[in-house]
This record gives C-alpha cells, sequence and structure tokens, in this order.
C-alpha cells in the first residue's frame, strides 16, 4: 500500500517526491511503517490497560456491594435471648406504628399530633441553623432536610461503626416517618394555615416560601404526596430488614443449646 499522507506531519506527496524512498516522508523524515507499527502497538497497549481498569472498576464495584451487604445484614454469632426477644417487641411495635401512620395519608391532625412530630420538632428547627450558611433557599429547606438525614446518618453510625444492624432498621423507620412528618406541612404550602413554631405568620411557612421560589406551588400536593409516598415505602423497607435480621438472630440464638 503507498502511502501519499504522512501519519505525522500530514505532508502531502508531490509528484516531485517520486524520486525519494516512497516509505520516507520528505517533510518530517519519518518511516511510515515503523511509525504506523508503533502507534498500532501504542494503541493495542492502551486498549489492553483500559479493558484492565474496566475490569478492575468492575470488580471494585462488585466487592463495594458485597461488603455493604455484608455490613447491613451482619448478625453477631451469639445472641443473647433476652435481647432477641426485645427485639421481636420491638419490631411488633413499630409495625403496628408504622402501620398507623401510612394507613392514615397525609392527615395533619394525625400526624402533627403523634409523639414522633415532637421528637422530629427540635432538629427540624436546629436544622435551619444548621444550613443558614448555606444561603437563604438551603437554610428554609435545612429544617426538613436535617430531619430525614439526621436518623439515615445514625442508621450508618449504627451499621458501620456499632454493627448492630436490627438498630439501624429502626432509625430507617424513623427517616420514613420523618418523610412522612413533612408531608402535611407540604401540603399545607397553598393555603399556610398550619400553626408555626413562635407563631410565625404565613411568611414564615417553609414549604410556601420554598415552592414559590421554585415557582412549583402547584405542584403542592404532587409533592407532599411524594414526601409521604417515600416515607412508607421506607418504614416498610426498615420492617423487613429488621424481620431478616431477627429471622438470621434467631438462628444463631437456637445454635446456643444445641
Amino acid at each position: 500500500m503507498t502511502i501519499t499522507i504522512c501519519p505525522k506531519c500530514r505532508y502531502q506527496r508531490q509528484t516531485s517526491d517520486q524520486a525519494l524512498h516512497p516509505d520516507i516522508c520528505p517533510s518530517c523524515g519519518i518511516v511510515y511503517s515503523k511509525f504506523i507499527a508503533k502507534k498500532t502497538q501504542e494503541n493495542l497497549q492502551y486498549d489492553s490497560e483500559s479493558e484492565t481498569d474496566a475490569q478492575f472498576e468492575i470488580e471494585k464495584m462488585v466487592t463495594l456491594r458485597q461488603q455493604l451487604i455484608t455490613a447491613f445484614l451482619y448478625v453477631p454469632e451469639r445472641v443473647d435471648a433476652g435481647a432477641f426477644w426485645a427485639r421481636v417487641a420491638c419490631l411488633v411495635a413499630f409495625t403496628l406504628w408504622g402501620g398507623y401512620f401510612i394507613t392514615g395519608g397525609v392527615d395533619w391532625e394525625k400526624i402533627g399530633s403523634s409523639f414522633m412530630h415532637n421528637i422530629n420538632l427540635p432538629f427540624h428547627e436546629f436544622g435551619h441553623i444548621l444550613f443558614m450558611p448555606f444561603g437563604e433557599f438551603m437554610m428554609i429547606l435545612g429544617g426538613s432536610l436535617f430531619q430525614v438525614l439526621l436518623p439515615l446518618a445514625l442508621m450508618c453510625v449504627f451499621v458501620f461503626k456499632q454493627r448492630d444492624t436490627f438498630a439501624g432498621s429502626i432509625m430507617l423507620w424513623w427517616c420514613g416517618q420523618s418523610f412522612i412528618d413533612v408531608s402535611p406541612y407540604i401540603a399545607d404550602a397553598e393555603y399556610r394555615a398550619l400553626p408555626l413554631v413562635g407563631g410565625g405568620g404565613e411568611e414564615s411557612h417553609d414549604w410556601g416560601n420554598l415552592l414559590t421560589m421554585m415557582n412549583a406551588l402547584d405542584s403542592t400536593q404532587v409533592v407532599a404526596n411524594c414526601s409521604f409516598g417515600i416515607g412508607a415505602l421506607l418504614i416498610i423497607a426498615a420492617l423487613v430488614w429488621g424481620g431478616l435480621i431477627l429471622k438470621a438472630q434467631q438462628k444463631n440464638l437456637v445454635s446456643l443449646y444445641e
């Protein structure tokens, strides 16, 4: 094959170059065949390294997934009988409690008068202070945001530091309940009728202001339903997770008496 354009400097051979060797560029002096062979080798090596890197990334992701599954389903080898049955009673109570919130829907009277609302409220108010340095929007959002992030942070502490996966499942339940707790506040964005902490007026309504700033006030009910739906799913997931942990713990509990 005769090469007319240099693969390095892109010089196009002229009629006057016929006296020169056809494998040598008259402009930059490279040997075409050697240059092409070197580039081909470099490309093959690069493809090989890219394939190796991709395989390494896949293996790393698989390993990480396995580690996460192991961490979230960890069960100690020895399970105390008293602690086990206390957890069973706790799971039953939280199942009934979760059903109470899920079946109630976005109902301010039911959610706002609950014990959990009084637990969530101080963290909600602290969230405004915590996110204040990040601007007005984040300061307003910070209340609801911190309210749902705190249980997730505690879940990670229990799972990865304390290795108490059942306690982690209860924290996930709390996170779901926090989403449900926020939903009637979101639903009230159009009306701004709910009583606010400190007796603040309509101008202090978090979600009324947030949805107005996002030009999404017409989507109030959709956002509220999404918050409620996420909360319900998280509560169900937490209960299933807790049930799996107790089922695995029961096997270890029985083995202590064999």
